[in-house]
């Protein structure tokens, strides 16, 4: 099958040739992935790139990119080589030189150390380039005049990445549908490696202090978040429009309508008691078992973890049942869909044995791509899935479902969409389902999840705006 772009794919490509390090932020399901390999295609041909190296996720840089090439027949000639496994499997992978080469961003420390001053790669296209968001760096100057990076927190990964962005790679990509799954303040990190600071601040305090405010969190006098200030959304959007395209879905297909159904469970007397002495006390009492929480982020957890119906003991892993609330919530669903295949989406492993036991002919999403194809081809219909795992680069199950069960809530905004996005509006569009999506959040009554949910939502709105102002037209 030949890939012919569609003009929104054209629009990805060219705004690439022109500005050799920029940012495309387009939704899932608007084809990114081909598009990056016709890109890669035509500068191939102009002689402009010669080695691309892709980072990803490890399902991603597994099973993606190499599926999508064989997919298209015009992009054949381009050959490939996953860096994924063990660390000889890795190396033999590097040692190919092959024009792609992709690996997981876990493995980013490893390849900088592996290659060191061999490395060959001219071009970086950062798939999810929100993984880099935690970079913290300081530009610094040397006695003899020499301009180095210095790492000042944030992740090794993203430094290690960092310390040859610039000097090492000529053109750079970064590619996400989610650019602020927490707001403005993750945008730094990732602008960094198209510009090493020019436009958002040479280092992330530089881009603090010019465009927010630390505001104080409750009544703990050091626990502090960054709101932006009141100008700082606009000028944010103003400084990166330049390196930034923005491909939304709705902009060029007649999208169906995505559903939002919210269930909201009221726990059981005892269980909410139980809630709420974790939440005042940071201890509760459950089934003879004395829980306790150490800090303020342990003690979110555990109400997090008291909300959807068990609680873990200790760290080993061991959790207790509290209440089955939500799993009857979910069961009354299921059995309203009659057959119908369903996405269960769940945060906890607690979580997961539970579904399990409840719908014992529901399957977990594992790295075993016989599952993916056995959803598929309907040869069974529940399909349990983690967002953090199965949220990125996965196609194919739209077509045989629109409906997705939000078990557990997530702070994160990203995993979310993106999960959601396996059945979503575009997905379905572009399957040629003219057909719903229906997303059916599970919230447990007066606990946490309510404010996790409206702290996504808003997230959207903010994410929602500054891509609709870097919105440009091929």
């Amino acid at each position: 099958m030949h890939f012919n772009p569609r003009d929104y794919q054209r629009a990805l490509r060219d705004f690439a040739l022109d500005v050799p390090r920029c940012q495309w932020w387009a939704g899932t399901g608007v084809g990114k992935t081909a598009s990056a390999l016709e890109l890669v295609s035509t500068l191939l041909l102009l002689g402009e790139a010669r080695h691309v190296l892709v980072v990803s996720t490890k399902r991603i840089a597994r099973m993606v990119w190499d599926r999508e090439i064989t997919k298209w027949s015009n992009f054949k000639h381009i050959d490939i080589s996953v860096a994924v496994g063990t660390p000889a499997e890795r190396i033999a992978a590097i040692k190919r030189r092959a024009t792609i080469t992709t690996i997981n961003y876990d493995n980013l420390q490893w390849l900088v150390d592996t290659v060191g001053e061999h490395w060959y790669w001219d071009m970086v296209i950062a798939d999810e380039s929100t993984r880099l968001k935690g970079l913290r760096i300081d530009m610094r100057r040397s006695s003899t005049g020499k301009v180095f990076a210095r790492r000042s927190g944030g992740g090794k990964r993203a430094f290690d990445l960092a310390t040859v962005s610039h000097k090492r790679v000529g053109r750079w990509v970064n590619m996400t549908g989610t650019p602020l799954p927490n707001g403005l303040v993750d945008l730094w990190g990732q602008a960094w490696y198209v510009d090493a600071g020019a436009r958002l601040g040479r280092s992330f305090t530089a881009f603090k202090e010019r465009w927010f405010q630390q505001v104080r969190v409750g009544s703990d006098p050091w626990d502090f978040r960054l709101e932006p200030l009141h100008f700082a959304e606009q000028q944010i959007k103003e400084a990166i429009r330049d390196v930034t395209i923005t491909i939304d879905a709705k902009d060029y297909f007649d999208l169906p309508p995505m559903v939002t159904n919210v269930v909201s469970v009221k726990l059981p007397s005892q269980a909410y008691n139980q809630y709420r002495q974790m939440e005042k006390e940071f201890f509760a009492e459950i089934n003879g078992h004395e829980i306790e929480a150490v800090s303020s982020g342990s003690k979110s957890m555990k109400c997090r973890q008291i909300a959807s119906g068990a609680a873990y003991t200790d760290d080993a892993g061991n959790w207790i049942e509290v209440h089955d609330a939500k799993l009857d919530a979910v069961e009354d669903i299921v059995n309203e869909l009659n057959g119908t295949s369903v996405l269960i989406a769940y945060y906890f492993k607690s979580d997961l044995a539970r579904l399990q036991k409840r719908f014992p002919k529901g399957r977990y999403f594992d790295d075993n791509p016989r599952t993916l194809d056995d959803f598929i081809n309907r040869r069974f219909t529940t399909l349990f899935i983690h967002p953090q795992s199965g949220g990125h680069g996965i196609d194919g199950m739209q077509t045989v479902c629109n409906n997705i069960v939000l078990f557990s809530q997530t702070w994160d905004l990203e995993s979310l969409e993106q999960v959601i996005e396996r059945i979503g509006p575009t997905r379905q569009a572009q399957s040629g389902m003219n057909r719903p999506c229906y997303v059916h959040h599970i919230i447990a009554e007066g606990t946490i999840e309510e404010d996790m949910q409206e702290r996504c939502e808003s997230k959207a709105s903010v994410q929602d705006a500054v891509k609709s102002a870097m919105k440009k037209r091929g």
